[in-house]
Formats: structure tokens, sequence, C-alpha cells
């Protein structure tokens, strides 16, 4: 129980941040089309803040369903390998079914408070990931609600602040790397192909979002390799 209470309380900023992150969500879901619960369903049962917000615009073009597999693929592959990364942290008694429930919640917030520790447990975990999903679900849930009865202007508006949080992701690490800036900035310069360039405009956001991922990583590992350990010590 204490170490359940203990990621409890590392698990608390993660929760609070995606409560305002989650409500923008939220009132984009519905301004989108869909219904409070829908809404809500998909942040109970999906816990990705990139990948609900390009399946959600795939959602509402019915038929894309090829679209929405290659867009969650690129977008959330990355929790297999922080799956993988912390898999060599958790204690013995971290294995099974644990293993694939807890694998859920999976985030890339969850996952940096976690691997801080030496020695994961599963109550611990388990505690981490509580509150954020809370904070993720109930957000949702208020900014649905809320979505209903404001008006198109100002849901407009909020939405916005979604794309926020991913420039609070990007841009520190940006500012720190000079290679991460230009992979940022060659991922930029294709979304505006896609959406400018009468030729590319027409295909589907969640086919665009994969191609400028891929591309812009291919072209930033070609362009600055990183060594491996091995490589050094030789």
């Amino acid at each position: 129980m204490k170490q359940y209470l203990r990621g409890l309380r590392l698990g608390v900023p993660i929760g609070l941040g995606y409560l305002s992150v989650s409500f923008t969500f939220g009132i984009m879901a519905v301004s989108l089309g869909l219904s409070w619960w829908q809404a809500v369903l998909i942040s109970m049962v999906t816990l990705t803040s990139a990948g609900q917000l390009a399946g959600v615009q795939v959602m509402v073009n019915p038929g894309q369903y090829l679209t929405m597999l290659i867009s969650q693929l690129t977008i959330n592959v990355r929790y297999s390998f922080m799956s993988i990364s912390l898999s060599q942290r958790v204690s013995t008694s971290f294995k099974g079914i644990k293993r694939w429930l807890l694998g859920f919640f999976i985030t890339d917030e969850i996952f940096a408070v976690a691997y801080q520790e030496k020695d994961v447990e599963p109550k611990l975990f388990l505690g981490i990931a509580t509150t954020p999903w809370i904070g993720w679900t109930l957000g949702t849930l208020l900014g649905a609600l809320i979505g209903n009865v404001l008006p198109p202007l100002v849901m407009g508006a909020l939405c916005l602040a979604i794309y926020g949080m991913f420039l609070a992701i990007v841009i520190p690490p940006a500012k720190k790397s000079k290679p991460i800036l230009i992979v940022v900035i060659i991922s930029a310069i294709l979304s505006c192909i896609f959406y400018y360039v009468p030729l590319f405009k027409e295909i589907p956001s969640g086919i665009s979002i994969s191609i400028c991922a891929i591309v812009a990583s291919i072209i930033g590992a070609l362009l600055f390799p990183i060594e491996s350990e091995v490589n050094k010590n030789d």
C-alpha cells in the first residue's frame, strides 16, 4: 500500500497537466460532431493525446480505416519502445498479466517518472498511472460537457490549446539540440507542403502526419547519426 500511495503522489503533477490538455480534447471532439460520452470513452480506453487527436479527425470521415491504422501505428509505436526500456527497471514481481494490464498506462510522462525509479513495483506503477488516467478522463468529460454550451467561436479558440501542449514538448529539446531543431523544421515544411500544395492537399491527414514523421526521422538519422556505445568504446 505504501508503494501505491507513493506512486499516487508522483502522479499528481501529471494528472493536473492532463486535466487541462484533455479538457481541450473534449471540446474539440464535440466540435467535430462526437457525443460527450463518445469523447470520454475514447479517453478512457486509449490515453494517447496525439493518437486521439489524429484518430478523431479520421473518425469524422467514415471509411478511412487504412488511414487510421497507419497514423495510429506511426504515432503510438513509441510506446512499445518505452515499454521495452522500462522492462529493464521493473521488479521480478512485475510480470505476466500485470505487464499486460499496466502496460496500457504507458505515456510519455508516466514513463519518464517511472524510469527514474531503480526498481519499479507493480503497485508503484499503478499509483503513478492512477491520477493521470483520472485527470485525462475527467478533463475530457468537463471539456465535452462545456463544449455543448459554448458558442462555436469560443470552442474553436479553445481547441488551439491542445496544439500548445505539442509545442511545449517540442520546443525545449529543439532549443537545446540543433539536430532536433532541424528535424522539427523539416517536418514543419513537409506538413505545410501537404496542407498548401494542391497536389498533396487531398491526402488524408492521418497519412500525411505519418509521412511527415517518417521522412523527417529518416533525414535526421542520415544527417545526424548517433554512435552506439560499442563503437565509442572501440
